[in-house]
């Protein structure tokens, strides 16, 4: 039997599959994706997009997967597992105008769109019937198969009561899956899963329900919540809750929380604070880019640091006012990094923005002459590359990167 309104033999049911609103999609193996759609040749190869041979994997294909290769393994693993693989560095520039293809194809449907990462959101399509003429389940379809038809790119829908059962549902069926988890089935559906499945138990919070004789959902659904409290401070509270599905957050499109940042994980460890400065102005030139094209500045910059150990240090600084100038981003971040270059070795770092908001070249004045000086060469520099390419023109902190 195929569907009667697109004819695809893929069929979902569900009793409460018209009742439902709110749902979780996330792109399939993103990058892979994008660069798979750009380039044919590599369709049926593994695919892993990443850094160099002390590099990370960013994400990988489906093909690799089955390999055994994940996102965050180092690459040295990952060639092991999948030797044939072909390795992409990332492009972020395109990954981030295909994210908005995506992201403007979500607000053609509902504007209670909530991002969660370049590739994934929340939408609560909660009353939108009346102005699509049909159900938010076939909203949704009909929107992963025009993302798929024009970007070229899969995503996977889960189909819920709330956010976290969204996201559940979002998991179980990659790539191009499309469940659904409803309210009457959520207890039971979870109560089998490993606690890992709530949102907020990681590794460390796992061994210590572990320790406590607590491996699967089912258990803490027998818990009373003052017990859970009692034992695990704030987080009882959602381990009580989020075991029977139940899950108060809204769909929120407040982009206030959200960040721009760039990093990247070095060929060899760096403790020198002169090369570390250098690469840390590069990373700050790729955060001024991409908030410059988004059209936002931030309020609170950051440095992220991971030593050799795989210990990570962040540390972060607020400004007087919002900005998106590498010169301002790198003098504000400068000072952290120079309290870190204590003689460990890192072999991560990079900085972000947040607390973003809309903003424009112009409206950075200073009463500092200086800091008004190089706004206008930096402006300089942006047209400069605006015509003749990224690489065009330079100053002196890049170029002694690219010695380092």
């Amino acid at each position: 039997m195929r569907c009667p309104a697109c004819h695809s033999p893929r069929l979902v049911r569900h009793p409460e599959l018209n009742t439902l609103s709110i749902a979780h999609i996330d792109c399939d193996a993103f990058y892979a994706a994008v660069e798979k759609r750009d380039d044919p040749s590599l369709r049926d190869k593994p695919l892993i997009v990443g850094g160099a041979q002390r590099g990370v994997v960013s994400t990988c294909c489906y093909i690799a997967r089955i390999r055994g290769v994940r996102s965050a393994m180092p690459m040295f693993k990952a060639l092991k597992l999948a030797p044939d693989a072909v390795v992409i560095r990332p492009d972020m520039k395109k990954y981030a105008e295909v994210g908005r293809e995506v992201r403007e194809l979500m607000l053609s449907v509902t504007p209670l769109v909530e991002p969660l990462s370049i590739d994934e959101a929340f939408l609560d399509l909660s009353g939108t019937e009346r102005l699509h003429g049909q159900s938010p389940a076939r909203t949704l379809a009909n929107l992963i198969n025009t993302i798929e038809q024009d970007i070229g790119i899969t995503a996977s829908v889960g189909l819920s009561a709330n956010k976290y059962l969204a996201k559940v549902a979002s998991d179980l069926e990659k790539p191009r899956g499309f469940s659904v988890i409803g309210r009457s089935e959520a207890r039971d559906f979870l109560a089998s899963k490993s606690v890992s499945l709530i949102w907020g138990v990681g590794t460390a919070m796992q061994q210590q329900l572990a320790k406590d004789g607590i491996g699967k959902i089912a258990q803490l659904q027998t818990m009373e919540k003052n017990e859970l409290m009692r034992r695990y401070g704030s987080m009882g509270a959602r381990l009580y809750h989020l075991s029977r599905g139940e899950d108060m957050r809204r769909v929120s499109t407040d982009d206030s929380s959200k960040s721009i940042g760039a990093e990247t994980t070095l060929d060899e460890d760096v403790s020198e604070v002169e090369r570390l400065e250098a690469i840390l102005w590069s990373m700050c030139q790729k955060v001024s880019r991409r908030a410059k094209a988004d059209g936002l500045g931030g309020r609170t910059v950051t440095l992220k640091l991971k030593s050799k150990d795989f210990k990570l240090r962040t540390r972060a600084v607020s400004l007087d006012d919002a900005t998106h100038l590498a010169h301002r981003i790198f003098e504000a971040v400068k000072p952290l990094l120079h309290k870190e270059a204590d003689g460990t070795k890192y072999r991560l770092i990079g900085a972000s923005l947040s607390n973003l908001e809309p903003h424009a070249s112009d409206e950075e004045v200073s009463l500092d002459p200086r800091l008004n000086a190089n706004a206008r060469a930096e402006k300089a520099i942006d047209l400069i590359r605006e015509k003749f390419g990224r690489k065009a023109v330079d100053k002196g902190l890049a170029l002694k990167s690219r010695d380092s």
